[in-house]
């Protein structure tokens, strides 16, 4: 790696994220474009894209996409490298939970998480990574959990679904390098819309006291840390499942 480029910003990068237009995803876009970046954000949801770029007119476009399918992915990917003519970051964050015990978990919910959480994982990033071989270089980052490192109650479907992300990264890391990265992303609690949906206000203050920092962490905080890993900083990082939860696993 040239030294001199050790401490590039991101403002030249072309930046693809899915799951973007809430949460994690968002707070990740904005930091993008806080950067310089140029920021292309997927997600499944229309209104929810059209009402993201509405009032965020730094981010340059987004699309609508199920990451769950193959075909709709390809034709998103097209559709990016006209307007971008290829990507330098992709994230692929797109993913949904449903708290549910084991024993009543259906076989449509559970074909549903896996789907989206990690076949649309794949798809998503296969599809970036053929793109990045092309040009020569590339980062491709992921959001997991720390319900893929260790067990938690009533996720069955979601914590086996984040654990097969971290391995695919690492395989990936392996088969990709040195031409690209990847690394996954693992937070614990984050204070997004899906949580604060699923889980009532005593509920979270009884998740907080379990933490060693005693909260949340916020969007922003997790967007930061991709920041570090998609940029020159981060160079010498792959192949790497980063736990980013306040101490709890500790």
């Amino acid at each position: 790696m040239n030294k001199d480029a050790f401490f590039d910003s991101l403002a030249t990068k072309r930046v693809v994220i899915t799951g973007a237009a809430s949460g994690i995803g968002l707070a990740t876009a904005k930091r993008f474009v806080a950067e310089g970046a140029k920021v292309v954000i997927l997600d499944i949801n229309k209104e929810a894209i059209q009402a993201t770029l509405s009032e965020n007119p730094g981010i340059f476009a987004g699309f609508s996409v199920d990451v769950s399918n193959a075909e709709q992915v390809n034709e998103i990917f097209n559709k990016i490298v006209e307007k971008m003519e290829g990507v330098d970051i992709f994230i692929a964050n797109a993913g949904i939970s449903v708290r549910a015990n084991f024993l009543d978990i259906s076989p449509e919910q559970w074909n549903k998480v896996i789907d989206i959480n990690l076949t649309g994982v794949f798809y998503t990033s296969q599809a970036a990574a053929k793109l990045m071989i092309q040009q020569n270089a590339g980062v491709i980052l992921m959001t997991a959990s720390t319900n893929g490192i260790t067990g938690h109650p009533y996720y069955a479907d979601y914590n086996a679904s984040k654990a097969g992300v971290n391995l695919l990264a690492k395989t990936m890391a392996l088969e990709l390098a040195p031409t690209i990265r990847v690394n996954t992303i693992c937070p614990g609690y984050v204070l997004t819309p899906m949580q604060k949906a699923e889980y009532t206000p005593e509920m979270l203050e009884q998740v907080n006291a379990g933490i060693p920092l005693k909260r949340h962490a916020l969007p922003e905080e997790i967007a930061a840390l991709y920041a570090f890993l998609a940029s020159d900083q981060a160079a010498y990082i792959t192949g790497q499942n980063i736990s980013i939860d306040g101490g709890e696993l500790a």
